[in-house]
C-alpha cells in the first residue's frame, strides 16, 4: 500500500505512522506493494500500539504555527475586502473565496489533520474518510478560485469593453458558488466508494483508508495538474499579447506626440493597460506560489504509488509536508507587498483608522 497523497490530512497521518516506521522498522510502510496495482487490498501488518499514538513534535508545533498564521491573514483580507469599496472588485471577489479556502485550512484542515495522526476518530470509517477528505475539498476550491481569476483576467485584457457586462458581482458570486461545489463533490469521491477497507484496528489512517489510485489519476492528473497547466498557458498568453500592446502603444506615442487629444486617450490608455498588468502580476506570483508549495507533495505521492518500495527520506517528506500547509499562508503576504490597495488597507484596520475611498488600485 503505498503511504501518502497530495492532501496534507493524508500527509499528516505520516509523521507519526510512517515517520515512526522508518525510524524503527526500516525504510518501508509494513504493507505489500502489490497493494497498489488496483487488486484485492492486502491485510497490513500489525503497527505496535506506541507507534499509532505518538507524535512528532517539532511537525505539530509548526502545524500549528501555520494554522494561525493562515486563519488570522486570511481572515484580514476578507475584512479587508468587505470594508473597502475600493477593494470590491470582482478580482478579489475570488481572491476572498481562495482566502476562505485558506482560513477553513487554517481553522478545520490542520486540526483535523492532528487528530488522524494518532489515527482518530477510531471505528468511525465514514467521519474518518470526511475528515481526511476536508483538504482535499479546500485545495481543489483553491485551484477552482485560481482558475477564475484566471480567465477574469483574460476577458478584462482581451475583451475589455465586454468584461464589465459579462464579470459582473452576480455572475462572480454565481461562479464562486459553483466552484465550491464542484470542490465539495470532488473531495467526497472517497465517501462514495471510492476507498480501501481500513484495518482491524479501526484507526483513521489515510494510508489504509484512500484508495492512491484515486488521489493520483483522478485528484492530481485531472482536478489539479490540468487546471494548473491550463492557467499557465492563459498567464502565458495575456504577457504575450500585453508585450505586443506595449510596442504598439510606444509606437503610437511617438506618432501622436504632437496631438494633444490623441496624446490623452493613449495615456488612459497605458494607465488602463498597466494597472491590469499589474493585477495579472500579482495573481500570478500566487499561483506561482501554490503551484511551487503543492507540486512537490504531488510528485512524492506519485513516486510512492508507481514504485511503492522506493524509500522516502523522511526529512523530504516532512518539508513537502509543511511546505504545503504554509501556502495556505503566504497569500496575505503577497497581496500586502505587491498590490497597494491591501497594503494600504491592512495598515488601516492595524492602525484602526478610517479607510480612504477611492478608485481601484
Amino acid at each position: 500500500m503505498t503511504s501518502s497523497s497530495i492532501s496534507p490530512p493524508l500527509f499528516s497521518t505520516l509523521p507519526s505512522s510512517k515517520a515512526s516506521l522508518l525510524g524503527k522498522a526500516g525504510p518501508h510502510l509494513p504493507f505489500s506493494p502489490n497493494a497498489t496495482t488496483g487488486g484485492e487490498v492486502p491485510t497490513p501488518s500489525p503497527t505496535p500500539p506506541e507507534l499509532l499514538v505518538s507524535l512528532n513534535v517539532p511537525y505539530v508545533v509548526a502545524e500549528l504555527v501555520i494554522a494561525v498564521l493562515s486563519t488570522a491573514g486570511n481572515l484580514l483580507v476578507c475584512v479587508a475586502v468587505a470594508i473597502n469599496r475600493r477593494l470590491r472588485t470582482v478580482t478579489n471577489y475570488f481572491l476572498v473565496s481562495l482566502a476562505v479556502a485558506d482560513v477553513c485550512v487554517g481553522a478545520l484542515a490542520i486540526p483535523c489533520a492532528i487528530l488522524t495522526d494518532l489515527g482518530i476518530p477510531q471505528h468511525q470509517l465514514y467521519l474518518c474518510l470526511f475528515m481526511l477528505s476536508v483538504l482535499i475539498m479546500l485545495t481543489q476550491s483553491s485551484i477552482f478560485s485560481l482558475l477564475a481569476v484566471a480567465i477574469e483576467r483574460y476577458v478584462a485584457i482581451f475583451l475589455p469593453f465586454r468584461h464589465q457586462r459579462i464579470m459582473t458581482p452576480r455572475n462572480a458570486l454565481l461562479i464562486i458558488v459553483a466552484t465550491w461545489v464542484l470542490a465539495f463533490l470532488i473531495g467526497l469521491v472517497p465517501l462514495m466508494g471510492w476507498y480501501r477497507q481500513p484495518a482491524e484496528s479501526g484507526h483513521c489512517f489515510f494510508v489504509l483508508v484512500v484508495d492512491m489510485t484515486y488521489m493520483v489519476y483522478f485528484n492530481f492528473f485531472a482536478c489539479v495538474l490540468a487546471p494548473l497547466v491550463a492557467m499557465f498557458l492563459i498567464y502565458a498568453r495575456i504577457f504575450a499579447v500585453v508585450k505586443r500592446q506595449a510596442r504598439r502603444i510606444a509606437a503610437e506615442r511617438g506618432a501622436v506626440a504632437t496631438d494633444k487629444e490623441g496624446g490623452e486617450g493613449l495615456a488612459a490608455r497605458t494607465v488602463q493597460m498597466k494597472q491590469e498588468v499589474r493585477t495579472a502580476t500579482s495573481v500570478f506570483l500566487v499561483l506561482f506560489l501554490f503551484a511551487a508549495c503543492w507540486i512537490p507533495l504531488h510528485v512524492i505521492n506519485c513516486f510512492l504509488l508507481l514504485c511503492p518500495t522506493c524509500p522516502v527520506p523522511l526529512p523530504l517528506l516532512l518539508t513537502a509536508i509543511i511546505l504545503s500547509h504554509a501556502n495556505s499562508a503566504v497569500n496575505p503576504i503577497v497581496y500586502a507587498y505587491k498590490m497597494k490597495a491591501f497594503r494600504l488597507a491592512f495598515k488601516a484596520i492595524f492602525c484602526c483608522r478610517r479607510i480612504a475611498e477611492g478608485g481601484a488600485d
